[in-house]
């Protein structure tokens, strides 16, 4: 079991350091029900998406990470199909967080895909479950990586719900900012320009980002984008889903040149032409983060529009949005998590069948056990025959639930 911070080229069997001075793992020897492969697309990949793991059986396969209990995690899987199996049909599977449904992953032939979450850790451990759902599609994953956050950072978020990240934008930069730029391996990328919108860089030799709660990383704040017009307003078009989605926002702000006594920006935020801002105005040198938190859907518009006493246009450096998960479960009963522990523990083989949570989802609940209907569910039965146990049975006394066994 791995440790917090850790990044894992699934499939792959040695650590290296990659171009960005990152240390990769691979997982060879952490599954039994799996198989390694290697990708056989013509198209140019990085390093770590190159191979992949995938789970040849189980209802669901998980990688479990020990944590600090209460601790901010940032957790990024990626996918890479590459017609690894000559098949030509990219699979699509259900990814789990912690006992809860993450996301849909759905594989193309020849693009990868990758899904970033921030969420509180509930245990001393946490798990990314990855669940076949079709018959004849294979769940796999490319890479893995977790990350430990500040306990400051996104803190206006209930610790009770996860954080799905839809977008992250360095408006003006010309490549991905991450790390070591990003301490945390957050992935800045450029964003398009549209039309009257022009690319500006800051000339202040430092800019201080401790004003801004959420770390961004100085290099995302060196670039920006404006108007070409004075009076101009820019409009940011995220990328909504077609239904209404609880959304968490960070926009950062940070002026680029030394204005003089005659000059002033100043705009407004307006959320479908509600102004959910005061007066934003960009301190040079520093950094200014707004923080908004709405209900979005695939008309909602975004825009920052001067104020009528501003001589200078809008402009913005970077933004972050995330899509806001429905409540996070508490997991199962943890007298029973630590019963079947111990029984882990003592039968090897109960560690290749078992993984992530007992009862959760309860669609996934583990093979050869039954769990209640509880919010916080109870471990009912359990069946360890025909398994070929031999020796001692370990104190399971915890399990205090169990009616059938």
């Amino acid at each position: 079991m791995h440790v917090f911070p850790v990044s894992i080229d699934c499939g792959a069997s040695e650590t290296y350091r990659d171009e960005n001075s990152l240390v990769w793992i691979g997982d060879d020897g952490f599954f039994k029900n799996s198989e390694s492969a290697v990708v056989r697309s013509t198209t140019t990949v990085s390093h770590v998406m190159s191979t992949l793991r995938v789970f040849t059986s189980l209802k669901k396969s998980c990688y479990t990470i020990r944590a600090d209990k209460g601790s901010l995690v940032l957790v990024r899987a990626s996918f890479f199909y590459g017609n690894y199996d000559k098949k030509s049909s990219p699979p699509s599977f259900d990814m789990l967080l912690d006992g809860n449904y993450w996301s849909t992953v759905k594989t193309t032939l020849d693009e990868p895909g990758i899904y970033e979450v921030m969420y509180v850790v509930k245990s001393d451990t946490t798990s990314i479950c990855l669940a076949q759902t079709q018959p004849h599609q294979l769940p796999f994953i490319s890479a893995l990586e977790f990350r430990k956050l500040d306990s400051t950072m996104y803190a206006i978020v209930d610790p009770n719900y996860a954080l799905y990240l839809r977008a992250r934008r360095a408006f003006g930069a010309n490549s991905t900012v991450r790390f070591p730029d990003d301490v945390y391996n957050r992935f800045w990328r450029p964003a398009r320009i549209g039309s009257g919108l022009v690319s500006v860089a800051s000339d202040a030799k430092l800019i201080d980002v401790a004003t801004a709660p959420d770390n961004p990383p100085r290099k995302v704040l060196q670039n920006a984008i404006t108007t070409s017009s004075s009076s101009g307003s820019i409009t940011l078009n995220p990328g909504f889903r077609d239904h209404d989605d609880s959304v968490y926002m960070n926009l950062y702000f940070s002026e680029v040149t030394a204005l003089n006594t005659t000059q002033k920006r100043s705009f407004n935020l307006y959320i479908d032409n509600i102004k959910e801002s005061g007066p934003i105005i960009p301190p040079y040198g520093e950094a200014k983060e707004i923080i908004v938190n709405f209900t979005a859907s695939a008309n909602t518009s975004i825009s920052l529009v001067s104020t009528n006493d501003s001589t200078l246009p809008p402009l913005i450096n970077a933004l972050e949005l995330f899509r806001v998960s429905d409540r996070l479960n508490d997991g199962t009963d943890s007298k029973d998590v630590e019963g079947l522990g111990e029984l882990q523990n003592s039968f090897s083989v109960l560690q290749e069948i078992w993984s992530g949570d007992p009862c959760l989802p309860s669609e996934y609940t583990w093979d050869r056990i039954s769990c209640s209907n509880d919010v916080i569910p109870r471990v009912t039965a359990l069946d360890l025959s025909s398994l070929d146990l031999s020796g001692p049975l370990p104190d399971f006394s915890s399990m205090d639930a169990l009616v059938t066994m």
